[in-house]
């Protein structure tokens, strides 16, 4: 019993120590706004061995990749949410771009776009800072990699490229929007701010939509 009970221990154990390194990692955020903080500071404060932060995490950029993928899994949990009740998908350009559509409608994006900021220490990807750049790409890359998964699976015939376009399409606008939200709002969670994000991302869709819903 003992020995069939060891890698459950173990897996329990690896769980906690991942869990209390992001834990840490939010925290420190949280109170030098940004990503202020280096590994060793990282260890202590999620009471763990250096050694112990590298066994789970390649560098403190991919903690901060977690972070900003947990901000952004609002996203697809949105997506899976709002189709959930939908009849699948017939694999057609139009369902996939409707589908996608509402749900970026529908996310808190403007919220997830503060929390990444703060994340990072930049608000959006600027040549100034080629490191938060690189960060916010690879965050929105990855968020792109799940939500694309999503809409195969809802889209089981669907032609695979079509559908990696438009995702590819929809979350590099994303990126781009936010740069003007962020430029004309100063960061705006109010009403008046929100109201700029839908215009924006309006205009968004509308742009992608005359490229891409073409008869299929």
């Amino acid at each position: 019993m003992a020995l069939s009970t060891t890698p459950d221990r173990r897996a329990a154990l690896k769980s906690r120590h991942r869990e209390a390194i992001l834990r840490a990692a939010r925290d420190l955020v949280d109170e030098r706004g940004g990503p202020g903080f280096g590994v060793d500071e990282l260890a202590e404060r999620a009471d763990v061995a250096r050694r112990t932060v590298f066994n789970h995490f390649a560098s403190l950029d991919e903690v901060l990749l977690t972070l900003c993928g947990d901000a952004l899994d609002v996203l697809i949990d949105d997506f899976v949410g709002a189709v959930a009740a939908l009849p699948r998908g017939g694999g057609t350009r139009s369902s996939m771009f409707d589908e996608i559509a509402q749900t970026l409608r529908s996310a808190d994006l403007p919220s997830a776009i503060v929390r990444i900021a703060s994340i990072l220490g930049t608000p959006v990807p600027t040549e100034d800072d080629p490191r938060g750049r690189a960060l916010s790409e690879v965050a929105f890359a990855r968020a792109a990699t799940r939500l694309l998964a999503e809409v195969l699976r809802r889209n089981p015939g669907v032609d695979v490229l079509d559908a990696e376009l438009l995702v590819g399409s929809m979350m590099n606008g994303v990126i781009v929007v936010s740069g003007y939200w962020i430029r004309d709002t100063g960061i705006d969670l109010g009403p008046a701010g929100r109201t700029a994000w839908h215009d924006l991302l309006t205009r968004l869709i509308d742009s992608v939509r005359s490229g891409y819903t073409a008869p299929s």
